[in-house]
């Protein structure tokens, strides 16, 4: 069964680009040009990936995404104008999992859209275990324990997780975590990893102030090792 894409975008344009190339390639495609009807459409199709626009009118796109993540951690592409830097890294803070700054290719989101549905679907061979201190990351069933309790992740934050905890103790620039876990690079993303990694702390550290497990290595990037704290 096509996967079913919610798009939103209140540039009627833009909307009907996406609906077009979208569904050239297979998938079920909603539209909605405001929040609200985004939140509607969301709760009655239970989609399973969502391209959101931030600049809306009404609710906007942030208020959108923050909504959504309450109750589901469905992929996420934003949406921006170029001059929205700030709203970006508030999207990504809030759990999106990529941005396209307009104007943009639909091609390019098209090949985001399957990109990131294949790390979300972590399709796995056989069942594979990372144990780093008292974190259980389990690669087939998608899911992450720290001393016995259940840790929601999107799925970037996940598979940031995943290409530390490989290599514990390793140091990765902020561009090999991105494309170690994302793939492909693009233009502007490298910065954004930071967004990601405290998302990572706020939900897996006793204390993101003082972060146990995801240490930061000043002028290079990030390794995940387990300190005295722990």
């Amino acid at each position: 069964m096509s996967k079913k894409i919610l798009v939103v975008d209140d540039e009627p344009q833009i909307l009907k680009v996406l609906i077009a190339y979208l569904d050239k390639a297979g998938y079920q495609v909603f539209p909605a040009s405001d929040g609200i009807s985004a939140l509607s459409v969301f709760q009655k199709e239970n989609p399973d990936f969502l391209i959101l626009d931030l600049n809306l009118p009404g609710m906007d796109g942030l208020e959108v995404c923050k909504a959504i993540r309450r109750d589901s951690n469905i992929p996420i592409l934003m949406l921006t104008a170029r001059v929205e830097e700030a709203d970006r890294l508030i999207g990504l803070e809030l759990g999106a999992d990529d941005y396209v700054i307009k104007p943009f290719s639909p091609r390019e989101v098209v090949a985001r859209v399957k990109t990131i549905l294949r790390r979300a679907a972590a399709e796995t061979s056989k069942p594979e275990i990372i144990t780093v201190g008292d974190l259980v990351i389990d690669l087939e069933q998608h899911s992450v324990q720290r001393a016995g309790v259940s840790i929601d992740l999107t799925p970037t934050e996940f598979d940031i997780l995943v290409t530390l905890a490989k290599q514990p103790k390793r140091v990765f620039s902020r561009l090999q975590i991105m494309e170690l876990a994302q793939g492909d690079a693009f233009e502007g993303y490298e910065r954004t990893i930071d967004a990601h990694i405290k998302n990572l702390r706020l939900k897996l550290e006793p204390n993101p102030k003082q972060p146990v497990y995801i240490q930061t290595v000043f002028g290079i990037g990030y390794k995940l090792e387990v300190t005295k704290n722990a």
